[in-house]
């Protein structure tokens, strides 16, 4: 019991941080004026200060706002490429346990796109999309299902058999009528985990393209373009050029990582008494 409250104080521990970080640097970010990390060559390249605690670049531009600016950016196109990838795999996941013959191909589409390593297949959708905001988004959307479809599927089979189901099928209602009705709010826990899960893996892939040059424009304070741009400089001394904004990144991942662990373990019954 204990251990369970544990458990529970945790996760809405890291949700209180999660939900207060995600608005700080989403709305401050947003708020941000083009002003404050302009270019101004008589300061460039200089080292963390006062002034500028995260240093500046090789133009002169604050890193500070530069790295909170590129993460406003990164949180939106991850949050809004899970949510897209998270209500993929809901729909998928609903009709692949409702229809045997539709069950096959998306089982078949799961084994392609889990066969596939994510990065390739989502530079190729980046690129054949022109790259910026949408590929990105579209790109990392149409990789990330697989995984939760599957989930949902077990659960819309395990559902499917319980007794407000059968009465429901008694009282002549339609399987989609069904699954509206009481299978999708039965499986909102699931829909959110999964896409809190998704989240990290979202805004990490965002990063890697754009870093390789196959994701967001270079005229974007990007993290990917931040950290692209830095390796011309790390061997001459300038560190902090990679360190803030990588430091960054990793840190919101792996917040949002545990959050979404914390969460899955919570909804698992078995999990949620160890």
């Amino acid at each position: 019991m204990l251990q369970t409250f544990n458990r529970r104080k945790k996760t809405l521990i890291l949700i209180f941080a999660s939900s207060t970080v995600l608005l700080f640097i989403m709305l401050g970010g947003s708020f941000i004026p083009e002003s404050a990390y302009d270019a101004n060559f008589s300061i460039k390249n200089q080292s963390p200060s006062l002034s500028h605690i995260f240093g500046t670049d090789f133009m002169g531009r604050d890193m500070f706002f530069r790295t909170w600016k590129g993460l406003t950016v990164s949180l939106v196109v991850g949050l809004s490429a899970a949510i897209i990838s998270a209500l993929i795999a809901l729909a998928l996941g609903i009709t692949a346990a409702l229809s045997r013959k539709a069950d096959v191909v998306i089982s078949w589409l799961i084994d392609l796109l889990l066969a596939v390593p994510h990065i390739v297949l989502l530079i190729l959708i980046s690129i054949a999309l022109g790259k910026g905001v949408v590929g990105v988004v579209v790109g990392v959307a149409l990789t990330h299902w697989a995984a939760l479809t599957r989930i949902i599927r077990a659960e819309v089979l395990s559902v499917r058999n319980a007794p407000f189901v059968q009465q429901a099928n008694k009282l002549g209602m339609s399987k989609w009528r069904i699954a509206k009705k009481h299978m999708i709010p039965h499986l909102f826990p699931q829909f959110v985990v999964g896409t809190l899960l998704i989240f990290p893996h979202a805004i990490l892939h965002e990063a890697s393209i754009t870093f390789l040059g196959f994701g967001l424009s270079p005229e974007q304070p990007a993290i990917g373009i931040i950290l692209s741009e830095s390796l011309k400089y790390i061997t001459s001394g300038a560190w902090w050029l990679a360190f803030f904004p990588g430091l960054m990144l990793v840190c919101i991942i792996l917040l949002f990582d545990a959050l979404g662990e914390q969460l899955s373990a919570l909804l698992n019954p078995r999990k949620s008494r160890e």
